[in-house]
């Protein structure tokens, strides 16, 4: 018996349909029924795949141990050193053998490297140079003009950077407030087009507004850390510490 097998009978068993079970997990019907067919492919990667498996073994009351030894076991994950990985991914490089350098190369190597530093000495004797002649004319330059005021400076310093930004928006039909209130949390924000409205950790005690016309879809990488807030209306908690939840809301959330 596979695990997709496994957790149609659990869910049978429980009495639930793909549509119960969506909506308890807050996973789509349409992945959930990928899952029953051992399809794993669009879960996000074996961290939100195993994180599906947890969420789904909880609300039917399953063995969670069982169901992701049995993941581990028929995906057929193999531990790899990070060498390895970063190899296979064309990251680095398989170490080649190594070439004996001969003393012919040495020589060439030797000059080259001093023809280059009698180079730099001399661009950096000529760049001190006009340094010291800037610095000068920068001197008599400041002597004679006026100093700026307290309040130019003052208004440079209040003008706010990309950084600080906390409100996304791609319309107005359905509102989303975010605030990692308990916890840090990886965050995934899109909206019905597709759009990628936000995509990063937001720290703990952080807050992000999303608007769309018609959707926003979420994905939480630390579900219990988070509150929520849809169109006005404060929700329960979406999920338990560590789970990573997906959820989505329309204008009648």
């Amino acid at each position: 018996m596979t695990l997709g097998s496994l957790i149609v009978k659990a869910r049978e068993g429980s009495s639930l349909s793909i549509e119960e079970l969506a909506e308890a997990t807050s996973i789509r019907p349409t992945l959930l029924r990928e899952i029953e067919s051992n399809d794993f492919s669009h879960c996000g990667g074996q961290t939100y795949a195993r994180g599906h498996i947890r969420n789904i073994a909880k609300r039917l009351d399953a063995d969670e141990a069982e169901f992701l030894r049995m993941y581990e076991e028929e995906q057929s994950i193999e531990k790899r050193t990070m060498h390895d990985l970063l190899v296979e991914n064309n990251v680095m490089r398989k170490p080649s053998a190594k070439r004996k350098v001969s003393w012919k190369s040495l020589v060439v190597i030797s000059v080259a490297c001093l023809g280059i530093a009698g180079v730099a000495q001399i661009v950096v004797s000529n760049i001190s140079t006009v340094q010291n002649t800037g610095v000068e004319i920068a001197s008599a330059a400041e002597t004679a003009s006026p100093q700026p005021t307290a309040s130019a400076s003052v208004s440079a310093s209040a003008t706010p950077t990309p950084s600080e930004q906390s409100s996304f928006s791609t319309g107005t039909g359905v509102k989303v407030v975010i605030n990692a209130a308990r916890a840090k949390s990886w965050i995934f924000v899109s909206d019905a087009a597709g759009r990628t409205l936000f995509s990063g950790q937001m720290s703990m005690g952080a807050s992000q507004v999303f608007t769309s016309d018609n959707r926003l879809d979420l994905k939480v990488g630390n579900a219990g850390g988070v509150d929520l807030e849809v169109n006005g209306k404060k929700l329960p908690a979406i999920g338990p510490n560590g789970a990573v939840v997906s959820v989505s809301y329309g204008a009648n959330s």
